[in-house]
Formats: structure tokens, C-alpha cells, sequence
């Protein structure tokens, strides 16, 4: 065979594989956005609770940032109108970039997973637990979250991706529900990377002088130190700054004795006013975690209040006249264990510093429209 033979057949043979992977690419992003459309009437569906009138949508609204729309109350309110979670709903804006949850056996520290409490490794997982609590969606079981989703309008969408007969399988039908719902919340209308300060790092726009001082201050560990736990750079390039390292700390946070979950039946709260939320201690057992919850993205942080775990802080203002003053102020931790003393309390922020970086945060809101 002549070298010139041997060229043209690796070459002809080379298109044959960029042709079947662009084929395969292209079918691979059909069957993407169908699942991601399909996840999102699932996400919006207010008949899937019990009784209906909550969906995954009540507490993950886009113009609230994909956080609880509902800043009268510190923490999240059931479909049932007097049952309350324990805590303040977290963004499902960027959470599908959080690792699985793991340890870093070098740093000795646990990072990723979903919630608060890193209790769910995947999106997926996650995706389920809500139907099933009962302070929230108050679904009996799995076969009854399965059988709204059969007789719902996108039925036929849901066995068009799944199968024909994926309903006849409960857990299968469940697996498939979470695994459309995590499509969309993998999609760029959750994650769109479209504030101001994407537009400035994209060069379409510019900071006001403010912003900048705010931007300085957030990255000095002279000053604010805010990205010792919330980096506004990436190491991978392919994906901007997402505003959390995903690991946990306890930060000092006071209890929130407003709280409606501390007053609500025994059922659901068998420790009245005595709750204490241990975070990610109290899912793995372990007291040197106490008190410890996930760091969260700062992106949309000024749409997304109250603020930690517990909704005690209502404003930006709040949050940084805590991180600005803890250690002087006489507030006492909800657990006093592991509390963060390296990182943030004594910064000495000025007032102008401290709205210096509140004006800074304003800009890591999405839909910034430069026109």
C-alpha cells in the first residue's frame, strides 16, 4: 500500500469519526434541551405537592434569585401553611457546580454536596428530598409524586425521553424525575453569568469607582478577607468566579429566636425553642463539625435575604455589621464549637468600606442589562 494510499484512508477515516461525533453531539443537545424543558414545567408544577399549591418554584423563584421570594418570614413555609423548615432556603441559582460532597483528605475539610448540610451528594438526590418532607411539598411517598407527574400535562414529553413505560416503574419513574429537574438546574437560565460583574470581566462595561474600592476590599485579607471563603477568580478558566469554595464553616451566627419553626407542633420540631441546628455536625454525628454549613454563592446575594442558615439577618448591612463587629458585639453563637475566629470579627470596615462592598455585591446580580 503506497503512503499516499495510507493518508487518504486515515484521513477519510478521521471524517468518518468527526461526522458520528458531530451526529452524536448534536442529538446528544437535543436530547439536553428536551430534558432541561421537561425539568422545568416539573421545577414550576404547583400540583405536585399535597395538597397542591407548591412547587419546586416556591422556594427557588427566579426573580428572587432562585431563593424563597418570601422575606416576611426568616425561613421557608410549607404547602401545609403552618409547617416551616428549620432553615432559610439556599439559591438553587449555581448549585449544580458544587462538587459531590467529599472529604479533601490533604485540607482535612469537607466540601461540595447539596443543602445546607451537604446532606445530598448529587442534584439528583436532592431533587427528591423536598416532595417527601413533610414540612415541605408533604408528599406520602415516591408513588404518589410519580402518579401527578403521569397524569400531568408534559406526560407524554416525560415518556418520550424516559420511555413509554417508565411509569410502571415507581423508583425508576422517581430516579427520572430528579434527573429531569437537575437538567434544568444545570441549564444557563439557572446559571447565567449575566451581572454586571460578568460584563466587566468580559470588558463590556466598567465598574463605578465604588465598586471598585467595594471588589478591593472584598479581596484584601487586610481588609474584608470575603474571598478567603468566597474567591472571586477561578483556577479554571472555563468557568467564571462562582463566589464559594463550597467548603463549610461555622461562622458564629446568633440563633434566630424568631424563628416560626421553634413555636410550630411537637411533630415536627420535638425540641421546641431548645432547637439547636448542628449544620453539617449534626448530618454526620460528628461535634467537630458542629455548627458548620456550607458556603454559599454570592452571586445575586443582594435578591436573596434573609441571610444564613437561619434567616437571623434581614440586610446586606446586617450581615457585615456581624462579620465587621463579631468578637466585640456580644453575640453569642447558636453553637459556640468551630466557630471561624481566623477569617472574619475585628476587621475594623469603616462605614464607607462596609457600603464599599455592599455596593460591590449589588453587582454579582444577574440580568444586568448594559444599554
Amino acid at each position: 500500500m503506497t503512503q499516499l494510499k495510507q493518508i487518504n484512508i486515515f484521513l477519510t477515516l478521521l471524517l468518518t469519526v468527526s461526522l458520528f461525533a458531530c451526529d452524536t453531539s448534536n442529538t446528544s443537545d437535543s436530547l439536553s434541551l428536551e430534558k432541561q424543558q421537561l425539568g422545568k414545567q416539573i421545577f414550576f408544577d404547583t400540583n405536585l405537592s399535597t395538597p397542591p399549591g407548591q412547587a419546586c418554584s416556591s422556594c427557588h423563584l427566579p426573580s428572587a434569585g432562585f431563593a424563597d421570594p418570601d422575606r416576611e418570614i426568616p425561613v421557608s413555609r410549607g404547602v401545609h401553611p403552618d409547617r416551616f423548615g428549620n432553615r432559610n432556603t439556599p439559591t438553587a441559582a449555581y448549585s449544580s457546580f458544587s462538587p459531590e460532597f467529599h472529604l479533601d483528605t490533604e485540607e482535612g475539610i469537607f466540601f461540595g454536596g447539596q443543602f445546607l448540610d451537604g446532606r445530598s451528594a448529587t442534584l439528583e438526590d436532592q431533587a427528591k428530598q423536598p416532595f417527601l418532607n413533610p414540612v415541605e411539598m408533604a408528599n406520602a411517598d415516591a408513588t404518589s409524586v410519580v402518579e401527578k407527574v403521569s397524569n400531568s400535562d408534559y406526560a407524554s414529553d416525560f415518556k418520550a425521553i424516559y420511555g413509554e413505560t417508565i411509569f410502571n416503574d415507581v423508583d425508576l419513574a422517581f430516579d427520572k424525575i430528579a434527573d429531569a429537574i437537575a437538567s434544568f438546574e444545570r441549564s444557563k437560565e439557572v446559571s447565567p453569568f449575566s451581572s454586571k460583574f460578568d460584563a466587566f470581566i468580559a470588558g463590556d462595561t466598567n465598574l463605578t469607582i465604588q465598586e471598585i474600592r467595594g471588589l478591593d476590599l472584598f479581596n484584601r485579607q487586610d481588609k474584608g478577607n470575603c474571598a478567603a471563603c468566597h474567591p472571586s477568580t477561578n483556577e479554571n478558566n472555563d468557568i467564571p468566579a462562582l463566589f464559594t469554595d463550597f467548603s463549610f464553616d461555622n461562622l458564629g451566627t446568633p440563633a434566630n429566636p424568631v424563628s416560626p419553626f421553634l413555636s410550630q407542633d411537637l411533630e415536627f420540631n420535638p425540641d421546641g425553642a431548645n432547637f439547636i441546628d448542628f449544620g453539617l455536625g449534626g448530618e454526620l454525628a460528628d461535634i467537630s463539625e458542629n455548627g458548620k454549613f456550607k458556603v454559599p454563592t454570592l452571586r445575586n446575594i443582594s435578591i436573596t435575604g434573609p441571610y444564613m442558615h437561619n434567616g437571623v439577618f434581614n440586610t446586606l448591612e446586617e450581615v457585615l455589621d456581624f462579620y465587621n463587629e463579631r468578637n466585640n458585639d456580644g453575640v453569642i453563637p447558636e453553637v459556640a464549637n468551630n466557630v471561624n475566629t481566623e477569617e472574619l470579627g475585628n476587621l475594623g470596615l469603616s462605614a464607607q468600606e462596609k457600603n464599599d462592598i455592599i455596593a460591590f455585591l449589588k453587582t454579582l446580580t444577574d440580568g444586568y442589562n448594559n444599554e
